[in-house]
């Protein structure tokens, strides 16, 4: 008897295939693709734009392999079924894999997975489709159009400024983003403001501070000293009274699911991690992770949407675990559906969990770090949006003298709703908390105890973080969901931007390279061009555009504004100024420049070839050394984990810890204090032995590094066979050995 044929299945991943397999059973054999097996080749341009823009698709080096592997597999199986990634890119992939197999066309071989589940992986297998050639051709308009303008624009970025540069149709505009942002800070004119506070009591000892709002019932700020001065008089010996108090119930509703923009954006703000850490995070959590008892579960929906849509599935899901976990008043009391923005393509639902019931905690154990806290806070967000809002009560009191009023307020929560689960940080987190007010009644006499006044000013617009840049960028139309991190990874990577604490600041050359970008591309690093562009792709995945026509469209401008370019800097070779620093050369003194080599940016004299003295790049931190006062510098491991050292470590100093300096000094001996490394809140500390203050090791707090413990445990076993030798001086001594061993990324 002939043996029955299996189909085959082909994804991209190992561990997608793994997790399907598992859904799918011995009918089905499930095999990796490992991403692109065919593409435009890299030497060339690969376009043959005379000709249509026809691409010249390539076999890719070094992956013929599996190429032959997956025709054996495609010719010994009944069906073949091509399950990519949901998206414009997968549906790519899987067109390049139907050309390479000999797949004819209009065969339904298509198979998607928004959720990788066993009834929706068993009910897309049972309903295959065709290639959708409009999701095909707008990925093909992306990738050729992309690939004119790096292979155009590059060599000459090669030749005027300086070999390796890239340019590119979203990066440019990117980096325009934050070289306009610096702009706006250089150009910034601070204005001068004024806060007046009123420390007042009532009678029974209760205390509260109220700020000048103004008089005559209207709001009026105080642009100078003398009217401060000019207020003061006015009721520094007058009497105050309350003289209003409103209270107001404030209702808020949750955050809507997350989408790859905002899932990002929080990612970076509470996580700390980067957008491109954040979607390969996500990814495998979308492609499956062991759990015990389940097995391979794909954890979270497809992370590249721009989608709000929820599936009556999830939302009932939803309703029922709200309902058991927290109770019936906690839930919305009907499902809450959210509508995307407009343009949004919709192609998918947002990201949530798979399913609701999968608790973090329940799964803690299967997941590593990363995996368990990106989870986490998808599952939140996604329970958050179907609870009640949360209830406020906001409470106002206006102080009043002479005709002018001072006031306070404070929020109280009443009811917690979905805060219970989840709560939206925000970039303004650092903002003032106000305290609580006592109860007053209008008319209630109050005596002044003191005014405060203090002198403000305007401040910039603050740089942009990576979670910032994703936001201007969705809201300006600049790319795609899947387009985001990769886009700030690039423009990292090429320098043209760089990362001081979490803000993006632009390096000299990404501005000479977008200055020359801005003079002579001004189409290609125009926002509203750059998102109109976007809008074309959309209309060509929605049938409504050809996509060569776009490409013809843009491309007539383009050579002509390259040609413009190229005629106009024939001969020329543009110089990036030395990014100077505030280091000086140990040997001749000189200000030290930052410059790159193959281990990253380091400091350099300018006065090479006569001084060759080099040091590491390193970041000012605040307070100072506390064994011989000098400036403290962070510092790198060669293991990429920061340090804090003496700016003379390895001359005329040792300290260095793993411990974060901050501005505050020890209130008893004055000398700098420290907290623990990690994110969120740490008591600071004072290290000083000789200080009433000083607080052991023990009990600093905090997260403890890795093999922190087991190295501790070494010393202590090391101390007593040497006893009765000196005892070592705890966290400095240790650290100092650790940092010392590891070696500094940039030197020798």
């Amino acid at each position: 008897m002939a043996k029955t044929k299996t189909n085959l299945v082909i994804v991209e991943s190992p561990a997608k295939a793994k997790t399907i397999g598992k859904y799918l059973g011995s009918d089905y054999r499930v095999t990796a693709s490992m991403g692109h097996l065919r593409d435009l080749p890299k030497s060339v341009l690969g376009v043959d734009i005379e000709h249509g823009f026809a691409p010249d698709y390539r076999p890719v080096k070094g992956r013929e392999d599996t190429i032959d592997e997956l025709k054996k597999e495609a010719k010994r199986s009944a069906s073949v079924y091509l399950a990519t990634d949901p998206d414009r890119e997968g549906e790519a992939i899987s067109w390049h894999l139907k050309e390479l197999l000999g797949i004819p066309d209009g065969a339904v071989c298509r198979v998607t997975f928004n959720e990788i589940t066993r009834n929706v992986v068993q009910e897309s297998i049972r309903n295959p489709r065709a290639i959708d050639m409009n999701l095909v051709d707008a990925q093909q308009a992306r990738r050729v159009l992309d690939r004119i303008v790096g292979y155009k624009l590059s060599p000459l970025l090669w030749k005027k400024i300086r070999r390796g540069l890239s340019a590119g149709r979203v990066q440019s505009v990117a980096a325009r983003m934050v070289v306009d942002r610096e702009n706006e800070i250089r150009g910034f004119v601070p204005e001068e403001y004024w806060h007046l506070d009123a420390v007042l009591e009532t009678a029974d000892g209760g205390s509260f501070t109220a700020r000048y709002f103004g008089t005559g019932g209207k709001k009026r700020e105080l642009r100078s000293e003398q009217d401060v001065l000019d207020a003061r008089a006015a009721v520094e010996n007058a009497p105050f009274s309350v003289g209003d108090v409103k209270t107001k119930e404030n209702r808020r509703t949750p955050p809507p699911p997350f989408i790859t923009s905002t899932l990002q954006q929080e990612a970076s703000r509470r996580l700390g991690m980067t957008p491109k850490r954040t979607m390969a995070v996500a990814q495998q959590l979308y492609e499956g992770i062991d759990i015990p008892g389940e097995g391979t579960v794909g954890l979270i929906t497809y992370m590249r949407t721009d989608s709000l849509r929820l599936s009556d599935v999830a939302l009932s899901d939803a309703a029922k675990f709200i309902r058991e976990k927290y109770g019936n008043e906690l839930y919305a009391g009907k499902p809450r559906r959210y509508r995307a923005k407009s343009g949004a393509q919709d192609a998918h639902e947002a990201i949530r969990p798979s399913s609701v019931f999968l608790t973090p905690e329940s799964i803690r154990g299967a997941l590593n770090s990363d995996q368990y806290r990106l989870y986490r806070l998808v599952w939140s967000r996604f329970v958050a949006c179907q609870m009640a809002a949360a209830v406020y009560e906001g409470i106002t009191v206006d102080a009043e003298a002479a005709g002018h009023v001072f006031r306070a307020s404070h929020s109280v929560l009443r009811f917690p709703g979905y805060t219970a689960v989840y709560e939206e940080s925000r970039d303004d987190d650092g903002e003032e908390k106000e305290p609580p007010l006592p109860d007053l009644t209008v008319g209630q006499p109050l005596t002044l105890r003191d005014l405060k006044q203090e002198q403000k000013f305007t401040q910039p617009p603050a740089r942009y973080t990576e979670a910032t840049l994703i936001r201007e960028m969705e809201e300006t139309g600049v790319g795609r969901p899947s387009t985001y991190a990769p886009t700030i990874s690039t423009i990292l990577d090429r320098e043209y931007v760089v990362k001081e604490g979490r803000f993006l600041r632009p390096t000299p050359l990404g501005e000479v390279v977008t200055g020359l970008m801005t003079e002579r591309f001004s189409d290609i690093v125009d926002l509203k061009f750059t998102a109109r562009m976007e809008d074309a792709l959309d209309d060509v995945e929605k049938g409504e555009k050809v996509w060569t026509d776009v490409l013809t469209e843009f491309y007539g401008g383009f050579a002509e504004e390259l040609k413009r370019a190229e005629d106009a800097l024939e001969g020329e070779r543009i110089k990036v100024p030395d990014e100077v620093s505030d280091e000086v050369c140990d040997i001749c003194g000189r200000q030290l420049v930052v410059k790159t080599g193959r281990f990253g940016r380091f400091l350099a004299c300018p006065g090479y070839p006569e001084c060759s003295f080099t040091k590491p790049l390193v970041v000012e931190m605040p307070g100072k050394c506390p064994k011989c006062g000098s400036r403290l510098l962070k510092r790198t491991s060669k293991k990429g984990y920061p340090y804090y050292a003496c700016e003379h470590l390895s001359r005329t100093c040792d300290f260095l810890t793993w411990d974060v300096p901050v501005k505050d000094n020890c209130p008893v001996c004055g000398k700098t204090m420290f907290k623990k490394s990690g994110r969120g809140y740490k008591r600071p500390f004072c290290i000083n032995e000789e200080c009433a203050n000083f607080v052991p090791e023990e009990k600093r707090g905090g997260y403890p590094r890795r093999g922190a413990a087991a190295k501790k445990d070494a010393e202590k076993k090391n101390a007593e066979k040497k006893a009765p030798a000196k005892k070592a001086s705890g966290r400095k001594a240790g650290t100092a050995g650790r940092a010392k061993k590891s070696g500094d990324s940039n030197d020798g």
